[in-house]
This record gives structure tokens, sequence and C-alpha cells, in this order.
């Protein structure tokens, strides 16, 4: 940060500039990239190039996502990893086209998840890993098309049942949260921590012999969770001001590699 508090002033992007960062993809698509480019702004004459179908402002020093970004109607896909932002605008409800969305590594607690969220009802994959999340909001459970939800490096100890039982769920990543330790009738915190390697397949691409043993183990699974404890034990984490210790330093590292759910 500048002397006097002021944050640095950063790159400044010009629509020129941006008309010459759009990309096509293999498929076809516009991608806006500007990432890597020292922004800290949110550069608002990229609103002007509302056509584009992706866009990542991924890796920069950017602190506000202005509530314009929903002029963006047909984007499909928005990178906005290893920022430092805290907080997303209600109106990314609005962003209903959107298919991917990572705001992994930066600043977001769980207050700075609009309940607008839960209007992505398109969404596939969604990364809030690395952040500052002590709670999963509800809202993602109202997602039944998601694919991929990461929510690793945080300060979680419990994850909701409506996320975990998501309908066309295949991988929630819930690596490195402080979840508490369980003991041996703890059985569903034990369970809950399985689901960081969790993959799931359709029943029509299973033989008869897997899909009878597929059916024993969700059985033994809603047993377990019949047994769980109406108000989940909390752990106290004195000293856990950041995501983790490991996450902590390993967070400018991430500026330098693109992450995903995994």
């Amino acid at each position: 940060m500048a002397k006097g508090g002021k944050s640095p002033k950063g790159k400044k992007i010009t629509l020129n500039v941006a008309k010459n960062c759009i990309k096509i993809t293999f498929d076809g698509r516009k991608r806006l990239d500007l990432s890597k480019m020292g922004i800290t702004t949110f550069p608002k004459c990229i609103l002007r190039l509302n056509e584009i179908d992706e866009l990542d402002l991924s890796r920069n020093m950017i602190r506000k996502i202005p509530d314009s970004i929903s002029k963006f109607q047909n984007l499909r896909w928005l990178d906005l990893h290893s920022n430092y932002i805290d907080k997303l605008p209600e109106s990314i409800g609005q962003m209903t086209t959107l298919l991917f969305l990572n705001v992994s590594n930066n600043r977001l607690t769980t207050n700075g998840l609009p309940v607008e969220l839960n209007q992505l009802k398109n969404i596939r994959t969604v990364n809030l890993g690395l952040n500052h999340l002590d709670s999963v909001p509800t809202t993602l459970g109202a997602l039944k098309e998601l694919h991929e939800v990461g929510l690793h490096d945080n300060l979680l100890t419990s994850i909701p049942a409506g996320v975990a039982k998501l309908p066309k769920l295949k991988k929630l990543n819930v690596k490195r949260n402080p979840f508490p330790k369980p003991d041996e009738s703890d059985v569903f915190v034990d369970s809950i921590k399985r689901l960081e390697n969790l993959y799931l397949v359709e029943e029509k691409d299973l033989c008869s012999s897997c899909l009878q043993k597929c059916q024993l183990a969700r059985d033994k699974l809603n047993k377990i969770r019949s047994m769980a404890p109406s108000a989940p034990r909390k752990a106290i984490f004195s000293n856990l001001v950041s995501p983790n210790s490991t996450a902590k330093e390993s967070q400018e590292e991430w500026r330098l590699r693109s992450p995903s759910t995994s």
C-alpha cells in the first residue's frame, strides 16, 4: 500500500486496451482477459463490451466489484480470483447466464456473499476457496445445477446438508477447514470431511453390481445422517485469524497459477 494509507494507483485500462485483450476461445467464445494487469479499480470502460461471453480479472488488486457488472447479460464465465474483494454486489444475481464463478483467494466473509446468489439458477461451478468464510451460505443449496463447489481453506466447522445433497454435485472440496476433530461418536462430522473427495455418477452409467453397492452405501449414509446432532458442536480456534496458516503462506503463490475447485 502506498504512503499515507492510499491504495496504489495501478494500471489504467482504456477501452482500446480492453478491446485488444479480447481473445476468441477454442469454442468460439469472446473472452476479455485482463488478468495480471496490476489493476486496482474495476475498469468501468469495459462495461461497453457487454457482448463478451467470458471475463477474467484474476490476479489483480481489485477491492470492489460495482453493481454495474450486471450489465454483462451474456456472461457465462467470470474469474475474479486472487484479488482483495471482501464483498460481492447484490446485482450479481441478475447475471443468470453465468455457468462459472471463481472468487477464490480474496477476502470474502459469509456476510459478503449476497442472498441474490440463489438467483444464479444455471451456474455449474462456484469456487469460494481461500477466503474467510465461517459458515456456508445456505443460498448454495438453491443452485440445483451445481456440479462443483470449492470451499477449501476457509474457517468452516460444518457443511449444510442442503449443499451436500445438491442433485448434480460431482465434487465438493472442503479441504483445510478447521472442522471439529471427530471422536468415536461423532460420525456425522467424519462423514462430512469425506465429502472433499466426493464424485458422483448417474445410475445409468453403473452396472447392476456397482449399483447395488451404491444403494447399500446410500442406506448407510442415510443412517449416519439420522444420527446427526441437532446442533453441531462448535470449536474455538483462538489463534486462527486467517483461513489457516498454510493458506496464509500460500495465498501469494496462488496468484501465479489458476486455482479451481480441486
